[in-house]
């Protein structure tokens, strides 16, 4: 078993979920996250998807400072862009069929577009039931 954890733009969940009932995979955990990557918390980085391709080159947009810079004194305001994290667990075998079905959803080709993580899972149970395993993820 692995652990599938995509980082995806907002506006791409509903087709990334999709994307995965399609595939038979509807089984999985969706939090509200915000980060930063290289791009350090710009916003045009989010917005990419949302706005025309001259919007960030023509407008300086002044993004939102994180509540934590707000409340505390920092040397630089860390400015963090939302997200949605995806989290599934499946089997070994559909691993690639699932991280290709993600990225093809969320590939824009610019910044922003997000990451994917793959782990090893040791074990599952169903609390409920008590299967273990392959029986518990299904």
């Amino acid at each position: 078993m692995k652990e599938i954890t995509a980082i995806i733009r907002r506006d791409k969940l509903p087709e990334t979920k999709n994307a995965l009932d399609e595939l038979g995979y509807s089984s999985l955990t969706i939090q509200s996250v915000d980060g930063r990557g290289k791009q350090k918390g710009a916003m045009c980085a989010e917005m990419d998807s949302e706005m025309p391709e001259s919007f960030c080159t023509t407008v300086k947009l002044k993004p939102t400072p994180s509540t934590y810079a707000l409340e505390h004194t920092l040397p630089k305001i860390a400015l963090y862009v939302p997200k949605r994290l995806l989290t599934l667990i499946v089997p070994d075998d559909v691993v690639s069929k699932i991280v290709k079905s993600i990225i093809k959803v969320n590939r824009s080709g610019k910044r922003g577009d997000g990451k994917i993580f793959v782990s090893p899972v040791e074990g599952a149970v169903r609390v409920r039931t008590g299967e273990r395993d392959g029986e518990a993820i299904s």
